[in-house]
């Protein structure tokens, strides 16, 4: 009863539902509580929805996780990841997740050469010379003058 209790607050988005309600509702087999949990909850509630997805094990939940594989948290894209292994049954549809996988690692690769290549570059602008030094110098030049 004090899960029902708890998915309603959920829909009516006033609290997010823990992971003993995750857990329970894996229990009682309640798929479209836990696809709803995948698509409007917080961070860690898509992540503990998509694992949970795993556990239950229906084929009516793959579009929803396949859905869930571009999401911007990492964790909860990995996760969708995880679950489509281990529910999907179509050898092409794990080729393309072993793709989007290996895309994933590049791109992360591609990120860290482009930070530190970005490390390494130096200026040239060297304290006596930088304009904001020049212009306090003009303005202590002028300053020194006397007012007509």
């Amino acid at each position: 009863m004090f899960y029902q209790i708890s998915y309603w607050f959920f829909k009516l988005k006033l609290s997010q539902p823990s992971e003993n309600a995750i857990n329970y509702w894996i229990d009682t087999n309640a798929v479209n509580k836990l696809e709803y949990a995948l698509i409007h909850g917080n961070y860690k509630t898509r992540r503990l929805a998509a694992e949970a997805l795993e556990f239950v094990g229906q084929p009516s939940s793959i579009p929803v996780l396949l859905v869930a594989i571009d999401d911007k948290i990492q964790n909860v894209s990995i996760a969708a990841l995880n679950t489509l292994e281990r529910i999907g049954t179509k050898d092409e549809l794990i080729k393309s997740i072993i793709r989007k996988r290996f895309n994933w690692v590049k791109n992360l690769r591609d990120k860290e050469e482009r930070q530190k290549s970005a490390k390494v570059k130096k200026h040239n602008i060297y304290r006596w010379e930088r304009t904001s030094k020049k212009s306090f110098e003009m303005v202590k030049e002028r300053l020194k003058r006397p007012i007509r």
